[in-house]
């Protein structure tokens, strides 16, 4: 039987963590720079401890104003120091219930291409969070690194957002950039996690690796769809539980 891990991002201000919770199973939770605070991660924490969800650090660039989305220059060794720099933070919060890191925005997609910087995070990680599960992008430099050096990893796909022939995410600048289709979104999934591949905005199938599917908790209807989601993926005989390498 099939199974899969549903990741969102938690803390952000959406409005609507509690109703979002019972439906996934790992959330990833802001630590204060794109968004949160050291309020919003108390409470991410504890309602994610309630509902048996595995947390994780959600750490992006100190950019508020563009909620961490506009990718910007940054040395290697920047990266890496941004990234320990958060999870310490939720750390203080979640202690011993603190399982995986995920990237966010820009510095996730930043990160999952530039061999260099994912070299550097990935790095960091062995040498100071060896025990923590690495969320990255299915089939990115960054997840290749990171399970090359002993990381458990998660390969990541996501069921809003479009991809290209090289296997990347669509830049949010583009204006196909995302999935708003319900209908759409399920199907993508389906694809993924049945058929392992995606199918590229040029029409060509990419395999891909769906250990765990983004559903991003900001939008309207997020929460319809997690349900429709769930619903969708009982019916095709998908057991959703959380990622365990």
């Amino acid at each position: 039987m099939k199974h899969v891990d549903l990741n969102s991002d938690l803390g952000e201000g959406a409005g609507h963590d509690a109703a979002l919770m019972p439906l996934i199973t790992s959330a990833n939770i802001a630590c204060g720079a794109h968004a949160g605070n050291l309020e919003t991660m108390i409470e991410a924490v504890e309602l994610a401890a309630r509902q048996h969800v595995r947390i994780g650090a959600h750490p992006g660039y100190f950019d508020l104003q563009t909620f961490g989305r506009e990718e910007r220059a940054i040395a290697p060794r920047e990266a890496g120091n941004l990234v320990l720099m958060q999870i310490e933070q939720l750390y203080e919060v979640a202690g011993a219930r603190l399982r995986h890191v995920k990237l966010h925005g820009a510095l996730y997609n930043q990160v999952s291409r530039d061999v260099a910087l994912a070299d550097a995070v990935v790095g960091d990680l062995v040498r100071l969070w060896p025990d923590l599960i690495l969320f990255a992008l299915s089939g990115s430099p960054l997840a290749r690194i990171a399970s090359a050096r002993g990381l458990r990893v998660a390969e990541e796909v996501f069921a809003d957002r479009t991809y290209q022939a090289d296997g990347t995410l669509t830049p949010r600048s583009q204006p196909d950039a995302m999935i708003t289709d319900e209908a759409a979104m399920v199907a993508q999934v389906l694809m993924m996690v049945q058929r392992g591949v995606v199918r590229s905005v040029q029409g060509t199938e990419i395999p891909i690796t769906p250990d765990t599917v983004c559903l991003h908790g900001d939008s309207e209807r997020s929460l319809q769809f997690a349900t429709r989601l769930r619903q969708e993926l009982a019916a095709a005989g998908v057991t959703v539980k959380a990622f365990s390498a």
